[in-house]
């Protein structure tokens, strides 16, 4: 599934502790118009080299690549990284290429593209398409918090917040400590603004004037920066599922909630149709059953073939997995049914890592060389998707509340986390945490990213997304100005390329073509895929 937001909730300990560890750690992004900027002309003189990519199961038409980026724009001299790229080529006329992001923040965009690079077929007509793995994640200098030994189990129901809040956010600064170590230099560089940067780089190694891109979910708010620093260079430029540039994260956590909880009423009133719904045939009596089996599980958490305890908050982060596309629906019922009629968590554990778990887990060398290279698909750390996420979304938002606001306003938030969902309230409540203690991220993009003299660029938003609620493209489309035109799907899911003929259909005439629906105009839940 595309854009995914949420961190693996399968590997709970590690997780939480990576979006809340990482809360402590610095970041040094480039101060937007510096009068003096660094010489860059080596990072963009170079070209890719593109080669068969290696790997059990890959697609053999997939090529792949790297580009090379300062680990610093402020100081380029001081350590590179490598980028891992992945592409389809052409198989019309070329015109240049399409850029894809997956979202995330997180997201590795090499597997996703290996395993579901076909819905973009059409887009070789006139395009090599291509994606990346972002600073931090994926092949791409990984960020890690390391294997969970030296991490602080808080728990995600809040409840270790709630008996001595004090006394979490102290140990919150030690578990900070085993994230620097396990990152490697890459961490304090992480970020939307530093992103953005790379992807001009990848566009002129890919021998392209102005950038081509699609972006799902996070991979809109990388868009929308990339517009705002580079706007010269934008081409055709399409945001899929988009994400808010204003909302501190707790907001965002309770707009999430409020997403995730009325995908799952609508799961709830489809699955009561089948008889082997396992929660019966009442939607009312099936709601509060899903409510009863993650207190339950929270309370007596099952044992896993991994000999991990499988609690309600493991569960609740699989649901959320699964409730992004109705595809899924069918799989996520069966995957209920085992667990509550025989306790087996194996089917919806594949939910809880997003089908996309690396090999093995690894982590970066505390001694570890400025200049990164590409890391090996079995060196990538287990935790990488939450840690990058954390750290990305901490190195974006700049609003910093002390403990004592914190513990000050736990009693109001916890409230409006439940209000806005009894089963991913408490789940989304540890946002309030995530960024504590961390020296402020950018003002870049809340203060900047507003405005931007582009050519006119297409906004899809989806009325039923449960991770992206569509106000948002609205408020996105008003900041950005006059180059917004808004795309209304009237379907469900996150994003819409992949659901909806109608979407994909008009994102693809004007990646291809040039070619805008009228800004307004929609596209039916009729329109959705059979």
């Amino acid at each position: 599934m595309l854009a995914k937001l949420s961190p693996r909730p399968t590997l709970r300990r590690c997780a939480v502790t990576g979006a809340l560890g990482l809360a402590l750690l610095g970041t040094a992004l480039p101060a937007a118009g510096d009068k003096a900027e660094p010489d860059l002309t080596r990072f963009y003189r170079q070209k890719v080299t593109w080669a068969k990519c290696r790997g059990d199961g890959l697609p053999k038409d997939l090529q792949c690549g790297k580009v090379t980026v300062p680990l610093d724009y402020a100081r380029p001299r001081a350590g590179t990284l490598d980028l891992a790229l992945a592409r389809y080529r052409a198989t019309g006329d070329k015109q240049g290429s399409v850029l894809l992001n997956f979202g995330g923040p997180g997201g590795a965009g090499i597997p996703e593209f290996a395993s579901g690079g076909k819905d973009f077929m059409e887009l070789t007509d006139g395009y090599d398409i291509v994606t990346f793995d972002p600073r931090g994640v994926g092949r791409s200098s990984p960020v890690s918090c390391g294997d969970g030994e030296e991490n602080v189990d808080v728990s995600e129901d809040g409840t270790d917040l709630g008996r001595d809040p004090r006394a979490v956010l102290d140990q919150l600064k030690k578990a900070a400590e085993a994230c620097a170590r396990h990152s490697g230099p890459v961490l304090p560089h992480i970020g939307t603004v530093n992103a953005s940067r790379d992807l001009d780089v990848i566009r002129q190694a890919l021998g392209d004037k102005k950038l081509n891109y699609l972006g799902f979910s996070y991979g809109t708010r990388l868009g929308a920066v990339y517009a705002a620093q580079f706007p010269e260079k934008v081409g055709r430029l399409v945001l899929d599922g988009v994400d808010t540039l204003t909302e501190p994260l707790t907001e965002q956590g309770v707009a999430g909630a409020k997403g995730q909880q009325k995908a799952l009423e609508e799961f709830i009133n489809w699955c009561v149709k089948d008889i082997a719904c396992p929660f019966g045939q009442d939607a009312r009596e099936a709601r509060k059953q899903v409510v009863r089996l993650v207190d339950s599980l929270d309370e007596d958490p099952v044992p896993t073939a991994f000999g991990e305890p499988f609690t309600g908050q493991d569960l609740v982060g699989a649901i959320g997995q699964a409730l992004y596309s109705e595809e899924l629906w069918p799989s996520l019922e069966r995957a209920l049914a085992s667990l509550v009629e025989d306790g087996d968590t194996h089917a919806i554990e594949s939910f809880a890592a997003g089908g996309a778990a690396p090999a093995a887990p690894g982590s970066r060398k505390e001694t570890e060389e400025p200049d990164g290279g590409l890391v090996a698909d079995e060196e990538i750390p287990l935790d990488n998707a939450p840690a990058a996420l954390m750290a990305i979304n901490c190195a974006d938002d700049p609003d910093r509340p002390t403990a004592e606001q914190i513990i000050g306003g736990l009693d109001r938030l916890r409230a409006e986390y439940e209000q806005a969902s009894p089963v991913f309230g408490d789940y989304r409540l540890t946002g309030v945490l995530m960024c504590y203690g961390r020296p402020r991220g950018t003002d870049f993009i809340r203060d900047e990213v507003k405005n931007v003299d582009t050519p006119k660029m297409l906004l899809v938003g989806t009325r039923g997304d449960p991770a992206t609620p569509y106000r948002w493209t609205e408020e996105t489309a008003r900041r950005l100005g006059s180059s917004a035109v808004v795309l209304d799907n009237k379907g469900s899911g996150h994003t819409g390329y992949a659901s909806s003929k109608c979407v994909h259909r008009k994102v693809d005439a004007f990646l291809l073509y040039g070619t805008l629906p009228p800004d307004g105009s929609s596209c039916g839940p009729e329109d959705g895929r059979e």
